[in-house]
Protein backbone atom coordinates (compact mmCIF):
# COMPACT_ATOMS: atom_id res chain seq x y z
CA UNK A 1 0.00 0.00 0.00
CA UNK A 2 1.80 3.39 -1.11
CA UNK A 3 1.64 6.64 -2.45
CA UNK A 4 -2.43 7.30 -3.23
CA UNK A 5 -3.97 4.41 -2.07
CA UNK A 6 -3.81 4.61 1.44
CA UNK A 7 -6.93 3.93 3.55
CA UNK A 8 -7.91 7.37 3.32
CA UNK A 9 -7.34 10.85 1.26
CA UNK A 10 -7.29 14.31 1.89
CA UNK A 11 -10.61 14.36 0.36
CA UNK A 12 -11.79 11.56 2.87
CA UNK A 13 -10.78 13.75 5.60
CA UNK A 14 -12.44 17.06 4.60
CA UNK A 15 -15.71 15.03 3.73
CA UNK A 16 -15.46 13.82 7.20
CA UNK A 17 -14.89 17.02 8.87
CA UNK A 18 -18.32 18.01 7.44
CA UNK A 19 -20.41 15.37 8.26
CA UNK A 20 -19.01 15.37 12.12
CA UNK A 21 -19.38 19.19 12.19
CA UNK A 22 -22.53 18.98 13.70
CA UNK A 23 -21.70 16.89 16.59
CA UNK A 24 -17.94 17.02 17.23
CA UNK A 25 -16.17 20.31 18.99
CA UNK A 26 -13.96 22.50 17.45
CA UNK A 27 -11.01 22.37 20.23
CA UNK A 28 -8.86 24.97 21.07
CA UNK A 29 -5.06 25.74 20.77
CA UNK A 30 -3.41 26.93 23.86
CA UNK A 31 0.48 27.95 24.21
CA UNK A 32 1.98 28.40 27.40
CA UNK A 33 5.27 30.66 27.48
CA UNK A 34 6.91 28.59 30.55
CA UNK A 35 6.69 25.17 28.49
CA UNK A 36 8.51 26.84 25.70
CA UNK A 37 11.48 28.28 27.55
CA UNK A 38 11.41 24.34 28.97
CA UNK A 39 11.59 23.27 24.88
CA UNK A 40 14.38 24.99 24.61
CA UNK A 41 12.87 28.41 23.19
CA UNK A 42 10.96 26.60 20.54
CA UNK A 43 6.82 28.13 19.96
CA UNK A 44 4.57 25.06 21.28
CA UNK A 45 0.94 25.00 20.35
CA UNK A 46 -1.53 22.51 22.32
CA UNK A 47 -4.28 20.98 20.36
CA UNK A 48 -7.09 20.22 23.48
CA UNK A 49 -8.20 17.24 22.34
CA UNK A 50 -8.88 17.24 25.76
CA UNK A 51 -11.94 19.43 25.01
CA UNK A 52 -13.43 17.10 22.43
CA UNK A 53 -16.59 15.52 23.53
CA UNK A 54 -15.82 12.25 25.36
CA UNK A 55 -12.61 13.94 26.21
CA UNK A 56 -10.47 12.50 23.89
CA UNK A 57 -10.43 12.91 20.02
CA UNK A 58 -11.78 8.79 19.35
CA UNK A 59 -14.86 10.94 19.31
CA UNK A 60 -14.08 12.28 15.61
CA UNK A 61 -13.26 8.97 14.15
CA UNK A 62 -16.21 7.18 15.93
CA UNK A 63 -18.64 9.79 14.70
CA UNK A 64 -17.28 9.52 11.44
CA UNK A 65 -17.98 5.75 11.32
CA UNK A 66 -21.24 6.20 12.73
CA UNK A 67 -22.38 8.52 10.43
CA UNK A 68 -21.33 6.83 7.56
CA UNK A 69 -23.73 3.65 7.88
CA UNK A 70 -26.72 3.36 6.09
CA UNK A 71 -29.47 3.44 7.82
CA UNK A 72 -30.17 -0.93 7.29
CA UNK A 73 -26.54 -1.16 9.01
CA UNK A 74 -27.34 1.12 11.46
CA UNK A 75 -30.57 -0.61 12.94
CA UNK A 76 -28.10 -3.77 13.79
CA UNK A 77 -25.77 -1.17 15.70
CA UNK A 78 -22.08 -0.97 16.23
CA UNK A 79 -20.00 -2.97 18.07
CA UNK A 80 -15.59 -2.21 19.04
CA UNK A 81 -12.96 -3.56 21.44
CA UNK A 82 -11.24 -0.82 23.14
CA UNK A 83 -9.18 0.19 26.31
CA UNK A 84 -11.38 2.74 26.85
CA UNK A 85 -11.67 6.24 24.97
CA UNK A 86 -13.05 4.77 21.44
CA UNK A 87 -15.56 2.52 23.62
CA UNK A 88 -16.95 5.96 25.30
CA UNK A 89 -16.65 7.78 21.78
CA UNK A 90 -18.40 4.98 19.97
CA UNK A 91 -21.18 4.92 22.41
CA UNK A 92 -21.54 8.81 22.52
CA UNK A 93 -21.87 8.49 18.55
CA UNK A 94 -24.42 5.71 18.74
CA UNK A 95 -26.30 7.46 20.92
CA UNK A 96 -26.44 10.31 18.68
CA UNK A 97 -27.39 8.30 16.07
CA UNK A 98 -30.26 6.20 18.15
CA UNK A 99 -28.64 3.11 17.34
CA UNK A 100 -27.33 0.17 19.69
CA UNK A 101 -23.14 0.08 20.77
CA UNK A 102 -21.49 -3.08 22.12
CA UNK A 103 -18.33 -2.41 23.88
CA UNK A 104 -15.61 -5.40 24.32
CA UNK A 105 -13.63 -3.96 27.13
CA UNK A 106 -11.00 -5.45 29.29
CA UNK A 107 -11.61 -5.89 32.96
CA UNK A 108 -8.73 -3.68 33.55
CA UNK A 109 -10.54 -0.70 32.04
CA UNK A 110 -10.19 2.57 33.61
CA UNK A 111 -13.13 2.98 36.06
CA UNK A 112 -13.76 6.68 34.79
CA UNK A 113 -14.04 4.81 30.99
CA UNK A 114 -16.28 2.14 31.90
CA UNK A 115 -18.47 4.70 33.66
CA UNK A 116 -18.44 6.98 30.51
CA UNK A 117 -19.79 3.99 28.25
CA UNK A 118 -22.67 3.12 31.05
CA UNK A 119 -23.38 6.96 30.97
CA UNK A 120 -23.70 6.76 27.27
CA UNK A 121 -25.83 4.24 26.80
CA UNK A 122 -23.37 1.50 25.81
CA UNK A 123 -23.29 -2.18 26.13
CA UNK A 124 -20.26 -3.50 27.97
CA UNK A 125 -18.83 -6.45 27.37
CA UNK A 126 -15.58 -7.90 29.64
CA UNK A 127 -12.66 -9.79 29.08
CA UNK A 128 -9.11 -10.29 29.10
CA UNK A 129 -6.61 -7.70 28.53
CA UNK A 130 -5.03 -9.19 25.46
CA UNK A 131 -5.75 -8.26 22.19
CA UNK A 132 -6.91 -11.83 20.82
CA UNK A 133 -9.30 -12.48 23.94
CA UNK A 134 -10.42 -8.73 22.94
CA UNK A 135 -11.00 -9.42 18.82
CA UNK A 136 -12.51 -12.71 19.79
CA UNK A 137 -15.29 -11.32 22.18
CA UNK A 138 -15.97 -8.91 19.69
CA UNK A 139 -16.22 -11.73 16.88
CA UNK A 140 -18.88 -13.33 19.27
CA UNK A 141 -20.79 -10.27 20.03
CA UNK A 142 -20.37 -9.14 16.35
CA UNK A 143 -22.27 -12.80 15.07
CA UNK A 144 -24.59 -12.69 17.66
CA UNK A 145 -26.12 -8.86 17.20
CA UNK A 146 -25.41 -8.48 13.41
CA UNK A 147 -23.56 -5.08 14.31
CA UNK A 148 -20.84 -3.58 12.17
CA UNK A 149 -17.63 -3.86 13.75
CA UNK A 150 -16.08 -0.34 13.97
CA UNK A 151 -11.82 -0.80 15.25
CA UNK A 152 -10.41 1.45 17.12
CA UNK A 153 -7.90 2.43 14.35
CA UNK A 154 -7.03 0.34 11.89
CA UNK A 155 -10.35 1.37 10.13
CA UNK A 156 -10.31 4.20 7.24
CA UNK A 157 -13.34 5.98 8.32
CA UNK A 158 -11.49 6.06 11.68
CA UNK A 159 -8.15 7.05 10.15
CA UNK A 160 -10.69 10.03 8.34
CA UNK A 161 -12.22 11.21 11.31
CA UNK A 162 -9.18 11.50 13.04
CA UNK A 163 -7.28 13.17 9.96
CA UNK A 164 -9.78 16.60 11.08
CA UNK A 165 -7.19 17.04 13.79
CA UNK A 166 -4.81 18.49 11.18
CA UNK A 167 -7.28 20.21 9.43
CA UNK A 168 -8.23 22.38 12.05
CA UNK A 169 -5.21 22.86 13.54
CA UNK A 170 -3.67 24.30 10.51
CA UNK A 171 -6.50 26.68 10.08
CA UNK A 172 -5.83 27.64 14.06
CA UNK A 173 -2.13 27.97 13.60
CA UNK A 174 -1.20 27.81 9.68
CA UNK A 175 2.96 28.32 10.12
CA UNK A 176 3.74 24.70 12.20
CA UNK A 177 7.11 23.79 11.22
CA UNK A 178 5.95 20.48 12.92
CA UNK A 179 3.16 18.37 14.69
CA UNK A 180 4.00 15.57 17.41
CA UNK A 181 1.51 13.10 17.72
CA UNK A 182 1.05 10.53 20.36
CA UNK A 183 1.33 7.21 18.42
CA UNK A 184 0.15 3.46 19.33
CA UNK A 185 -1.79 1.35 16.73
CA UNK A 186 -1.40 4.63 14.31
CA UNK A 187 -5.16 6.07 13.40
CA UNK A 188 -4.90 8.91 14.86
CA UNK A 189 -1.23 9.75 13.49
CA UNK A 190 -2.05 8.19 9.43
CA UNK A 191 -5.44 10.60 9.88
CA UNK A 192 -2.99 13.37 10.51
CA UNK A 193 -0.04 12.78 8.28
CA UNK A 194 -2.25 12.45 5.52
CA UNK A 195 -3.75 15.93 6.23
CA UNK A 196 -0.68 17.32 6.52
CA UNK A 197 1.22 16.38 4.44
CA UNK A 198 -1.32 17.02 1.87
CA UNK A 199 -2.27 20.69 2.94
CA UNK A 200 1.81 21.29 3.82
CA UNK A 201 4.15 18.76 2.17
CA UNK A 202 6.94 20.27 4.17
CA UNK A 203 5.99 19.72 7.62
CA UNK A 204 7.71 17.03 9.72
CA UNK A 205 5.43 14.49 11.54
CA UNK A 206 6.89 13.04 14.70
CA UNK A 207 5.44 10.27 16.60
CA UNK A 208 5.32 10.22 20.59
CA UNK A 209 5.72 6.63 21.97
CA UNK A 210 6.09 5.27 25.35
CA UNK A 211 8.81 2.61 25.47
CA UNK A 212 7.16 1.04 28.44
CA UNK A 213 9.37 -0.78 31.42
CA UNK A 214 9.68 -3.58 28.68
CA UNK A 215 10.89 -1.89 26.06
CA UNK A 216 7.75 -1.98 23.85
CA UNK A 217 7.98 0.70 21.54
CA UNK A 218 7.01 -1.08 18.17
CA UNK A 219 6.31 1.70 15.82
CA UNK A 220 10.12 2.72 16.21
CA UNK A 221 11.46 -0.72 15.77
CA UNK A 222 9.09 -1.00 12.94
CA UNK A 223 10.19 2.37 11.20
CA UNK A 224 13.92 1.49 11.56
CA UNK A 225 13.28 -2.31 10.33
CA UNK A 226 11.27 -1.16 7.48
CA UNK A 227 8.24 -3.64 8.73
CA UNK A 228 6.34 -4.57 11.51
CA UNK A 229 8.23 -5.70 14.69
CA UNK A 230 6.35 -7.71 16.59
CA UNK A 231 6.42 -6.87 19.65
CA UNK A 232 4.69 -6.99 23.35
CA UNK A 233 2.62 -4.42 24.23
CA UNK A 234 4.31 -1.79 26.19
CA UNK A 235 4.15 -1.84 29.99
CA UNK A 236 3.21 1.73 30.41
CA UNK A 237 1.24 4.06 32.64
CA UNK A 238 -0.22 5.37 29.44
CA UNK A 239 -2.68 2.94 28.90
CA UNK A 240 -4.55 3.96 26.17
CA UNK A 241 -0.89 3.84 23.54
CA UNK A 242 -0.81 0.19 23.79
CA UNK A 243 -2.54 -0.42 20.96
CA UNK A 244 -0.12 -2.34 17.61
CA UNK A 245 -0.10 -1.02 14.04
CA UNK A 246 -2.54 -2.75 11.27
CA UNK A 247 -1.81 -3.61 7.60
CA UNK A 248 -3.85 0.12 7.08
CA UNK A 249 -1.70 2.27 9.79
CA UNK A 250 1.31 0.99 9.16
CA UNK A 251 1.69 2.39 5.38
CA UNK A 252 0.85 5.43 6.50
CA UNK A 253 3.22 5.60 9.15
CA UNK A 254 5.88 3.92 7.47
CA UNK A 255 5.95 6.51 4.56
CA UNK A 256 4.91 9.75 6.45
CA UNK A 257 6.24 9.50 9.64
CA UNK A 258 9.19 11.31 9.62
CA UNK A 259 10.77 9.79 13.22
CA UNK A 260 9.48 8.41 16.29
CA UNK A 261 11.11 9.89 19.81
CA UNK A 262 10.85 7.34 22.68
CA UNK A 263 9.99 8.15 25.96
CA UNK A 264 10.14 6.69 29.35
CA UNK A 265 7.51 6.34 32.20
CA UNK A 266 9.53 9.22 34.21
CA UNK A 267 9.44 11.77 31.39
CA UNK A 268 5.90 10.56 30.92
CA UNK A 269 4.88 11.21 34.47
CA UNK A 270 6.58 14.92 34.29
CA UNK A 271 5.54 16.08 31.43
CA UNK A 272 1.65 15.27 32.85
CA UNK A 273 2.45 17.03 35.87
CA UNK A 274 4.24 20.02 33.86
CA UNK A 275 0.78 20.43 31.88
CA UNK A 276 -1.73 20.46 34.89
CA UNK A 277 1.09 22.39 37.03
CA UNK A 278 1.68 25.47 34.14
CA UNK A 279 -1.52 24.78 31.90
CA UNK A 280 -3.98 24.03 34.35
CA UNK A 281 -4.96 21.47 32.31
CA UNK A 282 -5.99 17.75 32.77
CA UNK A 283 -4.42 15.27 30.92
CA UNK A 284 -4.35 11.85 31.09
CA UNK A 285 -0.67 9.82 30.75
CA UNK A 286 -1.11 9.07 27.35
CA UNK A 287 -2.55 12.83 26.48
CA UNK A 288 0.88 13.82 28.10
CA UNK A 289 3.16 11.64 25.82
CA UNK A 290 3.91 14.47 23.11
CA UNK A 291 5.12 16.93 25.38
CA UNK A 292 7.24 14.46 26.88
CA UNK A 293 8.70 13.60 23.76
CA UNK A 294 9.42 17.63 22.93
CA UNK A 295 10.76 17.86 26.38
CA UNK A 296 13.01 14.63 25.54
CA UNK A 297 17.07 14.73 24.73
CA UNK A 298 16.19 12.76 21.75
CA UNK A 299 13.89 15.51 20.19
CA UNK A 300 16.35 17.75 20.14
CA UNK A 301 19.11 15.29 19.24
CA UNK A 302 17.23 14.49 15.76
CA UNK A 303 17.92 15.67 12.47
CA UNK A 304 14.47 15.64 11.50
CA UNK A 305 13.70 18.10 14.63
CA UNK A 306 16.39 20.65 13.68
CA UNK A 307 14.83 24.04 12.42
CA UNK A 308 11.24 23.13 13.80
CA UNK A 309 10.81 26.62 15.99
CA UNK A 310 6.64 26.13 15.75
CA UNK A 311 6.02 23.72 16.82
CA UNK A 312 2.42 21.99 17.37
CA UNK A 313 1.35 19.11 20.18
CA UNK A 314 -1.58 17.17 20.56
CA UNK A 315 -3.09 16.33 23.65
CA UNK A 316 -5.10 13.67 22.78
CA UNK A 317 -7.14 13.19 26.01
CA UNK A 318 -8.05 14.03 29.44
CA UNK A 319 -9.60 11.09 31.27
CA UNK A 320 -7.97 10.10 34.14
CA UNK A 321 -9.01 7.76 36.38
CA UNK A 322 -9.59 10.03 39.25
CA UNK A 323 -10.76 6.76 41.34
CA UNK A 324 -7.68 4.65 41.02
CA UNK A 325 -6.62 3.10 44.23
CA UNK A 326 -3.63 5.52 45.94
CA UNK A 327 -4.30 8.07 43.73
CA UNK A 328 -5.73 10.37 46.49
CA UNK A 329 -3.77 9.09 49.41
CA UNK A 330 -0.85 11.73 49.69
CA UNK A 331 -4.19 14.06 50.74
CA UNK A 332 -5.58 11.55 53.39
CA UNK A 333 -4.44 11.16 56.87
CA UNK A 334 -3.49 7.63 57.30
CA UNK A 335 -5.70 7.19 60.60
CA UNK A 336 -8.76 8.04 57.99
CA UNK A 337 -7.72 5.83 55.21
CA UNK A 338 -10.36 3.36 54.24
CA UNK A 339 -8.28 -0.66 53.80
CA UNK A 340 -10.34 -2.35 51.08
Amino acid sequence: MTGDNYAASLEDIQAAQKRIAPFAHVTSVQTCSALNELAGGRQLFFKCEIFQRTGAFKFRGACNSVQLLSDEEAKKGVVTHSSGNHAAALALAAKLRGIPAHIVVPHTTPQCKVDAVRAYGGTLYFCEPTVDAREAKCAEVAATTGATLVPPYNYGPVIAGQGTIALEFLEQVPDLDALVVPVSGGGMISGIALAAKALKPGIKIIAAEPGGTNGGADVALSKMAGWVVPCAKPNTIADGLQGRLGDLTWPVVRDLVDCVVVVDEQEIVGAMRLIMERMKLVVEPSGAVGLAAVLSPAFGASAQTRGCKRVGVVLCGGNVDLGARGLWDCWIPKSARRED
